[in-house]
């Protein structure tokens, strides 16, 4: 009984509309279709590439688009006009940032940055590794999802601009031994060389044919985790 009360009494007018009355249902449909309609033209101002693969400055435009599009949809006190304003505003930078970096090779590094080489012939390039947020899972299931079962099957993989991995590839012929890259693969690592085999770097993918010894520094990293090397070829 209680509980029917509680509920007969709870503010539903409150919790369904806020501070608008249920008049206001219909101007927020019409918004919608406003803002909606300048979306769909600006997104189409902006090209192709500006709704397919976004560079950082790109995904500045569209959370600045989005933003400007949202709050006129269900925000009474927010006019369209100054929404339509920001959006011309936002458009209008992009057109003219976008000349600049065309005619200005040193201004499109500053906004676009460049892209880095993070393999080179199947070992990690450290240096440029470590300036990425790249974390390694996240890396070797990109490298996965290209058919990749170890590094040794890569000549050199490149972050572009845009965020995503291009990979070139040895052909089956070349393929080297390199770290493998499969799920858990690394759990089996090891300090001590008890058999001559070849073994990878588990930090920098270095590899080599090592002979049975003690605690073995890598020449590249100097770390001393290693894993036993594999020589499969890619999946195609």
């Amino acid at each position: 009984m209680y509980l029917l009360q509680t509920l007969l009494e709870f503010n539903w007018k409150e919790l369904l509309l806020g501070s608008e009355e249920w008049s206001f249902l219909p101007e927020t449909i019409l918004r919608t279709l406003i803002m909606f309609t300048v979306i769909v033209i600006s997104l189409r101002l902006l090209g192709k590439r500006g709704v397919k693969q976004l560079s950082v400055f790109e995904l500045v435009v569209i959370i600045g688009l989005g933003s400007a599009a949202g709050d006129p949809m269900f925000y009474k006190d927010v006019g369209i006009l100054p929404a339509l304003v920001v959006f011309t505003m936002i458009v209008g930078l992009y057109s003219l940032i976008t000349y600049v970096i065309g005619k200005n090779k040193e201004f499109e590094l500053l906004v676009e940055g460049k892209p880095i080489c993070l393999i080179k012939n199947g070992v990690f390039s450290i240096a440029n590794f470590k300036k990425e947020i790249l974390g390694a899972d996240e890396f070797f299931a990109e490298l996965r999802m290209q058919g990749v079962s170890q590094l040794g099957q890569i000549e050199e993989a490149i972050e572009e601009s845009s965020g995503n991995i291009s990979v070139f590839f040895y052909p089956d012929e070349e393929v080297k031994y390199g770290l493998p890259i499969m799920p858990d693969s690394l759990k089996a690592s090891f300090q001590k060389i008890s058999e001559s085999d070849h073994c990878s770097c588990t930090f920098c993918g270095y590899t080599e044919k090592l002979k049975p010894a003690g605690k073995v520094s890598c020449p590249v990293c100097k770390k001393f985790r290693w894993v036993k090397a594999s020589n499969k070829k890619r999946v195609t």
